[in-house]
């Protein structure tokens, strides 16, 4: 029987000795690894400061914590994701507000979005936060132009895209993360994704002063930079400033983070070449795999098809060994945010992509001929449907 899970870490020698040597060093935690990570991804992403945390969540909150999200804060996001990318703004008692998504992408839905901004006085909401979703960049251009028209800053949530790009009006590639257009963008390191890291997460952005209070609000908000003390005792000394937490990733994370991230472009390669693989398999076909884009800048950190019979489907492959999975469901139907007053209905595109979506195995390892088993039978399900 087959057992092929529709996504999984891919750790390498190289993996083992970086995390060994590390161990073997006079740092695990707050030590040099870690800023040796965050200047690497900066560069990689493009962007101009990084900062590394102990997971995707703790830097959605950690963002929203430095844009001043309090009670009262209206923020518009997507139901489409991971429940993170909303609960960030509830940590900090703000008001999530979900736009639904396009039918082709899952993507959020900017027409929407422009749609609740006019039907509200400006001044209504203070955020948007769009998501990469599937390592579908989103077109962070036009949502800046939106984002401006009414006073918004925009988290952009980038967990399933480092490598992912949209293109924007001048030709020019902007990759995720890269701080052009979003003021914060957030990536995660879970196992699953292009780059692990066990657990861990990291913040771009191109502004300083986000920048400087993130590195704050990481640590206690306990500082010991001597231009920043309102007084100075000596050398011990050091000040808590502001409420913060313990979002310090550890040297032990950041240096398998590294050796990962190394071979992230090869890794982004063989993404796209299965999706490719899947994308000829499933022409003609009842299939119906997400849109994606014309620019080949998606990440495919998820390969998502609709299926008329999704259950049905998900219980034949795994019944063969093959463990899809569905990403994701819609957040505004979680019995929380019911409690909060959504209810079915009020999001009908996001409603109705949950219920034939499902996402395929998809990670760098899948061999050639576990994708075509995963196709065949793929294929015998839905045939037999019809």
């Amino acid at each position: 029987m087959l057992n092929i899970p529709y996504g999984r870490q891919h750790i390498t020698q190289e993996d083992v000795e970086a995390v060994v040597q590390t161990l073997q060093s006079a740092y695990l935690t707050q030590g040099p690894t870690i800023k040796a990570f965050e200047d690497a991804f900066a560069k990689y992403v493009g962007a101009r400061y990084a900062v590394a945390v102990t997971n995707g969540t703790a830097a959605l909150h950690l963002c929203a914590l430095s844009l001043e999200v309090e009670p009262g804060t209206k923020v518009i996001t997507t139901p489409i994701t991971f429940a993170a990318s909303a609960n960030c703004i509830r940590y900090c008692g703000g008001q999530v507000v979900f736009a639904d998504v396009e039918p082709g992408t899952a993507l959020l839905d900017i027409d929407k979005v422009r749609i609740m901004l006019e039907s509200h006085p400006k001044g209504t909401f203070s955020g948007i936060i769009p998501v990469d979703f599937a390592g579908h960049a989103v077109d962070l251009a036009s949502f800046r132009e939106l984002a401006d028209e009414y006073g918004l800053w925009i988290i952009e949530d980038a967990c399933h895209a480092p490598g992912a790009y949209f293109t924007d009006s001048k030709g020019k590639q902007q990759h995720c993360g890269n701080g052009r257009y979003a003021d914060l963008s957030i990536f995660s390191f879970h196992p699953v994704k292009h780059i692990a890291t066990g657990e861990g997460g990291m913040i771009t952005t191109n502004r300083k002063d986000l920048y400087e209070k993130l590195l704050l609000l990481r640590t206690h908000g306990i500082t010991k930079d001597p231009s920043l003390l309102q007084e100075n005792h000596g050398g011990w000394y050091y000040e808590m400033q502001t409420l913060g937490f313990n979002y310090r990733i550890s040297d032990i994370n950041c240096a398998l983070g590294l050796s990962q991230l190394s071979r992230a472009a090869s890794g982004l390669e063989k993404r796209r070449a299965i999706a490719q693989r899947y994308d000829e398999a499933f022409q003609n076909s009842p299939i119906r795999p997400l849109a994606k884009p014309i620019d080949g800048g998606h990440a495919y950190h998820l390969y998502v098809i609709q299926a008329e019979e999704r259950k049905s489907l998900y219980d034949y492959l795994r019944s063969q060994g093959i463990y899809t999975q569905v990403h994701y469901i819609p957040v505004h139907l979680q019995p929380y945010y019911q409690k909060l007053g959504w209810r079915k209905g009020d999001l009908p595109q996001a409603e109705k992509y949950y219920e034939h979506c499902l996402s395929l195995p998809m990670y760098p390892e899948l061999k050639p001929e576990q994708q075509e088993q995963i196709i065949e039978l793929t294929k015998t399900s839905i045939l037999c449907e019809l």
